[in-house]
């Protein structure tokens, strides 16, 4: 049986002009979404154009509130990148905004449970091998003794 080994590389340009002050205000400990001014549809990650209403430069909104943990797993086996961290936990919570967020969770495996309240938080990371520094979002139980 012929087995085709080529290997395509694909390359995408995204361009982050029209979302940079979404990592800018990550640097200072928020997370933003947007808002479409229009409809109100609220998009997590943030986006500069409504699917909706197709209008563009929407509004910018930080979230504030708590929201409810809808599913979770334990990550043992890792893709390369990831490797190098010990088991870590994923989620999706759903904030009354009108969003879903996946995301890192902080938390002792034993108390996370569905419905539980979170809310979403900066960590400041640095890079191995050089000075510089990533900013990630992640959701942490309330009252988590993590």
């Amino acid at each position: 049986m012929w087995e085709d080994k080529r290997q395509i590389v694909l390359k995408y340009h995204i361009p982050d002009d029209r979302i940079h002050y979404f990592f800018e205000q990550l640097e200072k400990g928020k997370v933003l979404y947007t808002r479409c001014p229009k409809c109100g549809t609220a998009y997590f990650p943030p986006r500069q154009d409504c699917a909706k209403c197709k209008i563009s430069n929407l509004d910018w909104e930080e979230i504030k509130s708590e929201g409810e943990l809808l599913a979770y797993t334990i990550i043992y086996v890792k893709p390369e990148s990831f490797s190098k961290y010990p088991d870590y936990i994923i989620g999706v919570a759903k904030f009354p905004e009108g969003f879903n967020v996946l995301a890192w969770i902080k938390s002792n495996k034993g108390e996370l449970k569905v419905g539980s309240k979170v809310n979403i938080k900066v960590e400041k990371m640095k890079n191995e091998g050089n000075n510089e520094y990533d900013y990630i979002y992640y959701l942490e139980l309330n009252n988590s003794k993590y």
